[in-house]
């Protein structure tokens, strides 16, 4: 069964554990002839990667990304490409203590209940670690999208942290990259430090956070109808990351709040001869195709489990026990998610320009 696997014509394969001596992805349907070296990927890499303020976990982690195979003189070749992360600052010793208890709100005894045995360090393939894998596939996939679709642009930022959120009409894209969180809103991005400081020093406690992706640029007609439909492999693209617990796209829940008059997106042609619209509910996405429009996808991402307050618990035996868990957490997970909420909507993308040149060859109802 191919669980580990994502992805239909570009497809890739996610391998290794928090605490073993690598992971990686192996990346397939990849077109050849698109530049790639592993500086392209390791910038992304930069954005997930442990350690790189006060805000996230401190396992520093360099996260050097190594291509192994399907590139040759700096240009994908078609076949497999082998990604590789080395593990470098694992802290095993953290997790004995729970060796044979069950931390709530992590996944340790549904993968007991399941498989009967389980990698207790770290939580091994549950881990949020297994999400520089998809970084790095991401990375491959801008660089397929540059060539295929060079107008599209991705880009994930942090819009609600606890009961925080943004305020929308100081939205300025240009402040993401500005401070820790990926924020958008310079205002909010201040409240947002004091407040997790206190909740990781004082409060001993985390946080869960709201996180949004826009794809822009892409083109019209992306995507097909009933299973196939671009919506439903972003939804499941964003809900396979670690600890999220809910996806939507454009209005998303909002949407049954409102009135079909106002749900409408009203159609009209544009002065550059292509069609128009008057808002984007539906988030760039209409009967699983896109529109033309900014694809909007949202996700929400639970506090992390991993705290230092004492919570009740049982262990392998059955018999009650409190956990209060050691080692070195994100406060706030929804930090680091952001870049891996981008690579998801990267490698579903690349996935649907390549389905969609292979089934249409690109060929587009006229309007006009």
């Amino acid at each position: 069964m191919s669980i580990n696997s994502f992805g239909h014509l570009y497809r890739f394969t996610t391998w290794g554990e928090s605490h073993g001596p690598a992971l990686g992805a192996t990346v397939d349907g990849c077109p050849p002839g698109v530049p790639l070296q592993e500086a392209m990927i390791q910038q992304w890499m930069d954005k997930r990667r442990p350690g790189l303020n006060k805000n996230t976990t401190q396992r520093n982690e360099p996260d050097a990304v190594k291509i192994l195979s399907g590139v040759f003189e700096g240009k994908t070749t078609g076949t497999p490409i082998q990604l590789m992360i080395e593990n470098t600052d694992q802290r095993s010793k953290d997790y004995g203590d729970i060796a044979n208890t069950f931390r709530p709100g992590h996944a340790d005894i549904t993968y007991h209940q399941k498989y009967g045995i389980r990698d207790y360090r770290g939580g091994g393939r549950s881990s949020a670690r297994e999400t520089a894998a998809r970084v790095a596939a991401g990375g491959v996939a801008r660089e397929a999208i540059k060539a295929i679709a060079p107008n599209v642009q991705i880009k994930g930022y942090m819009t609600q942290m606890g009961a925080k959120q943004i305020d929308r009409s100081r939205m300025d894209w240009d402040q993401i990259d500005q401070n820790d969180f990926f924020c958008p809103d310079a205002e909010a991005a201040k409240e947002w430090n004091d407040y997790l400081a206190w909740l990781r020093k004082d409060d001993h406690n985390s946080v869960g956070a709201i996180i949004e992706v826009v794809a822009r640029g892409v083109p019209a007609g992306i995507g097909a109808p009933v299973y196939g439909k671009l919506d439903t492999d972003l939804a499941a693209a964003m809900m396979s990351i670690n600890a999220v617990k809910g996806v939507e796209i454009g209005e998303g829940m909002a949407a049954a709040a409102l009135t079909g008059r106002e749900n409408a997106d009203e159609i009209f042609m544009g002065n550059d001869g292509q069609p128009a619209y008057s808002s984007n509910h539906a988030g760039g996405i209409l009967g699983g195709i896109s529109t033309g429009q900014d694809i909007v996808v949202r996700f929400a991402v639970k506090p992390t489990s991993s705290i230092l307050s004492p919570r009740k618990s049982i262990r392998m035996d059955g018999t009650p026990t409190e956990v209060t868990t050691k080692g070195r957490h994100d406060p706030c997970v929804g930090i680091r998610a952001v870049p891996v909420g981008e690579a998801m909507m990267a490698c579903v993308i690349l996935d649907h320009l390549l389905l969609d040149r292979g089934q249409t060859g690109g060929v587009r109802g006229k309007i006009g």
